[in-house]
């Protein structure tokens, strides 16, 4: 079996989808032939042992755009190809080749569709549905969320294409030693900074709370003018600190060195680093806008709606929690990922809905 799994962009600073793709294909390049197609940034990811094809992609260059995908798509003869994201006119082109051609598709939304998301430049999607993405949804032999929540979201906008549920995962080869001690009193943000992560509401709730002795680290990257908003915003906050983007070991390092992560978004489809730090032995703090649900059922985190007086609640609650409860907490998430949220099972299961999709 050959799948091409196209996707808007593999560079660096992509945020979890990026790490998404690079996980996945590494895991399924085990069960069949893998090749990804992108769009050529500055800075791509390496994808050990699969193979990248790149694409200088506008809507500029609309028509010689399709022909180079025709010819792609005819050289490869792939059995399917899977559609990671919405909303790209490029995405939506490569998806039209391939079904003129007889090829199977589907589409994995990332989020795009739930309802935060879908209010964001509300018009311009509203259009972007019209032209070309409700019928790239439609024609679509199935979609593939990573949670129920998004699953039931996307059935409420009324599509009727066939939804398997399969979570991302993460690679515990990855994990490079865990967490041992407890009560550093530092609460991390580590994400893409962008307005949907909710980072203003967290400065807030911070301001509001009685957090001496205890330090705030955010890492990411973004927009450079926003991240210097946010950073003039907190500059009373001496116990806050923006630390710049974290990958590899350092962003390992920099997970571990905390006692709690906190992602405090408005819409996250999973949150692939609130898989990584309960990897490592950091509970986790998150918002319902994600699916993460589990943080309370096996007691290895806290999952609340997003607000500021929630946020000044738990931080609050953080604050007052002991050293051997935070450890406890870890223990548990680490159980989670290992038995639920491993690639290699992921891996399985999405290889199972290839050969489903071709019978």
């Amino acid at each position: 079996m050959k799948v091409i799994h196209f996707i808007a962009g593999i560079d660096k600073g992509g945020g979890g989808t990026t790490e998404y793709m690079r996980l996945l294909s590494t895991a399924l390049k085990k069960h069949m032939e893998i090749v990804v197609a992108t769009k050529k940034t500055s800075n791509p990811i390496d994808i050990e042992g699969v193979r990248v094809k790149f694409f200088q992609t506008s809507t500029l260059r609309w028509f010689s755009m399709l022909k180079e995908f025709r010819e792609f798509l005819l050289e490869e003869k792939p059995d399917i190809v899977h559609i990671n994201g919405i909303w790209s006119p490029q995405n939506w082109g490569f998806q039209k080749i391939a079904q003129e051609l007889g090829i199977k598709v589907i589409i994995s939304p990332h989020g795009m569709l739930e309802p935060w998301i879908l209010s964001r430049n509300y018009w311009k999607k509203r259009l972007g549905m019209f032209f070309y993405q409700n019928k790239a949804i439609q024609k679509a032999e199935f979609l593939h969320t990573t949670a129920e929540m998004e699953a039931l979201n996307i059935q409420y906008l009324g599509y009727k294409t066939p939804i398997h549920i399969i979570p991302n995962g993460i690679d515990l080869n990855d994990i490079k030693g865990i967490k041992e001690n407890y009560g550093t009193k530092k609460i991390v943000f580590l994400s893409r900074i962008h307005p949907k992560k909710g980072i203003e509401l967290l400065l807030e709730a911070w301001r509001n709370c009685n957090t001496n002795g205890w330090n705030l680290e955010i890492a990411g990257n973004g927009n450079d003018c926003y991240i210097a908003g946010l950073s003039k915003s907190a500059q009373d906050l001496k116990n806050v600190n923006f630390v710049g983007a974290k990958y590899g070991k350092e962003k390992w390092d920099f997970l571990r060195s905390a006692d709690v992560m906190i992602l405090p978004t408005h819409s996250e489809n999973f949150g692939i680093v609130i898989a990584e730090a309960l990897a490592l032995g950091v509970p986790v703090i998150t918002t319902q806008g994600t699916p993460w649900e589990d943080l309370e059922i096996h007691e290895c985190g806290w999952w609340i709606s997003l607000s500021v007086s929630n946020l000044e609640k738990i931080i609050s609650e953080v604050i007052q929690t002991s050293a051997a409860e935070l450890e406890t907490m870890g223990r548990n998430g680490r159980k989670l990922v290992a038995e639920k949220y491993e690639i290699r099972a992921v891996a399985n299961e999405m290889n199972d809905l290839y050969k489903k999709i071709l019978n």
